[in-house]
């Protein structure tokens, strides 16, 4: 192909990464390109909420008119400004690979609280100008107050700078590309599976003219097809729900091996909380339609549920089923109790890494009052134990987002692979992460507390039993006389669910995440 390619792009610095990132792809398939800069409407509103201007053409209007009218060959997008149908006449022909689509919470050093879920002091006044990023993170923090957030991505890290905000919250992907530095703030990252993006995050998309065809075949060979594959669904999604400008919708979709994951959170406005669904599957066909119908049936065939586990009123959990209505019976079947006062301390000056499997864990260890190397690294399983860890002004280095502790392990080894780790538990515990660890790290077991099967357990009738770990399937199943009479199971982690198996029940669901999100994601897919 020997012509030119006139490359359009907006002007901000980020746009401009993006052209000339797409025209050194040309260049390394033996294009020769230029970039023309384009002013779009979304340049122009300041004062306009980019919840009404994402999707909806605002940031690629005027693109695409420059493109039917020859002007430019090819326009360079963020995927997830881009409505869900392209004008008659131009495709997207390619798009690129995807950057890490979490988010970032940026935090003025003078408002962090560590102890408090993602670092916001109490009351924070958090930016952000999405309604889906608002919805999903006030489902975390409901103290919080938003304040609009426009301008491009320097100004809006200036504006945090100079105090109009307490935090921030930024697509990671932007921040990378253009590679800013954040050294003066408290930084967070958000992973998507805790706070869902938006359809397409991260991915840059390459529209032409429907008719160049010569362009179309060239620009093949810098098309993600894995990438084109996973966003084509999240797009689908977008599209069934009519757009989903005006919707707090995210979704995302990664493929794992041959499984293809979707996370969808949905809210009808921004004072609902968000419904979360979690679907795993090997095929794709009717997946979005299937994620479509789901939010669309009225939940009403379940009236109740158990949790072997008290929960708060606040709590993520209880807030998340309260639009459903059910009757939620929640008591632990089992109390626990610490079994030592002290420990010697020398272990400590030993160890690289401590790795805790639940709050019980955290809780029983602090409870000594242990003086901790600045060297020691933290690891948790879930965020439960991540929240219970921050009580004690310790953000963990690692948190175990699955609930099958082998991906654990698996994403738990390059950090922790030949060095020196200590896991306080339970007394017996089943060392799954040890064992799946085996011989790749040293390991010092410390058991600190025990648990004892309360006396009066008692059967429930609820429509959905959800247990919170092995010691608790083991006090309800050891009567034999306990059966499971019609009712939905779920296991917190696949711990949990070989004790159930052990009692021959098999038909339970696993949640993906080993937390109270996971919870009413798996709940919400049983409705």
């Amino acid at each position: 192909m020997k012509r030119k390619i006139v490359i359009g792009s907006r002007g901000s610095d980020l746009a401009l990464w993006q052209a000339n990132h797409v025209k050194s792809r040309l260049e390394a398939i033996g294009l020769k390109s230029e970039i023309k800069i384009i002013k779009t409407q979304g340049d122009s509103f300041f004062n306009l909420s980019f919840s009404k201007l994402e999707g909806k053409g605002f940031f690629t209007k005027e693109l695409e008119e420059e493109l039917l009218g020859g002007t430019i060959d090819l326009a360079v997008h963020s995927h997830k400004d881009l409505p869900t149908e392209s004008p008659e006449g131009l495709r997207i022909a390619a798009v690129s690979e995807r950057e890490d689509p979490t988010e970032l919470l940026l935090i003025h050093k003078d408002f962090v609280d560590v102890v408090r879920p993602l670092s916001v002091r109490y009351n924070g006044i958090v930016g952000t100008s999405s309604a889906r990023r608002r919805v999903q993170f006030k489902s975390l923090r409901p103290d919080v107050d938003f304040e609009e957030l426009r301008g491009n991505v320097p100004t809006r890290i200036q504006k945090l700078r100079d105090g109009e905000y307490h935090a921030i919250i930024l697509a990671k992907a932007g921040v990378a590309r253009l590679g800013l530095d954040l050294s003066d703030f408290h930084v967070e990252e958000i992973d998507p599976v805790e706070m869902i993006p938006a359809p397409a995050q991260g991915v840059l998309a390459l529209q032409i003219r429907e008719k160049d065809t010569e362009l179309f075949d060239v620009l093949q060979q810098i098309n993600d097809k894995n990438v084109a594959e996973t966003i084509g669904i999240e797009r689908k999604v977008l599209n069934l729900f009519d757009g989903g400008c005006h919707m707090p919708l995210g979704v995302f979709c990664k493929k794992e091996g041959p499984h293809f994951q979707v996370w969808t959170s949905m809210a009808e406005d921004e004072d609902d909380f968000p419904s979360r669904l979690f679907i795993e599957t090997d095929s794709i066909e009717g997946l979005p339609e299937r994620i479509l119908e789901h939010y669309k049936k009225k939940k009403n065939t379940i009236k109740s549920l158990f949790i072997s586990r008290e929960l708060s009123e606040d709590s993520y959990f209880a807030r998340a089923l309260k639009k459903f209505n059910l009757d939620i019976e929640d008591r632990s079947l089992i109390r626990t109790f610490p079994i030592i006062n002290a420990f010697d301390s020398y272990i400590l000056k030993k160890v690289d890494w401590i790795f805790f499997n639940s709050k019980n864990g955290v809780e029983n260890f602090f409870r000594m009052e242990p003086v901790i190397p600045k060297k020691i690294k933290f690891g948790v399983m879930g965020r439960g134990s991540e929240q219970e860890l921050r009580q004690h002004g310790r953000i963990p280095d690692f948190v175990g987002d699955s609930g099958d502790i082998r991906e654990v392990a698996e994403h738990l080894l390059p950090f922790v692979k030949g060095k020196s780790v200590l896991f306080p538990q339970a007394k017996e515990s089943l060392r799954t992460i040890q064992n799946q660890l085996g011989e790749q790290i040293v390991s010092t077991d410390l058991p600190v507390y025990e648990t004892i099967h309360t006396s009066d357990i008692g059967q429930s009738s609820a429509d959905i039993m959800i247990f919170t770990s092995p010691s608790n399937v083991e006090a309800y199943l050891q009567n034999n006389n306990v059966i499971f009479m019609n009712q939905k199971v779920i296991a917190i982690g696949k711990s949990t669910g070989n004790k159930l198996e052990e009692f021959g029940y098999t038909n339970y669901v696993i949640p993906y995440s080993p937390d109270e999100i996971g919870l009413a994601e798996a709940v919400f897919g049983l409705l």
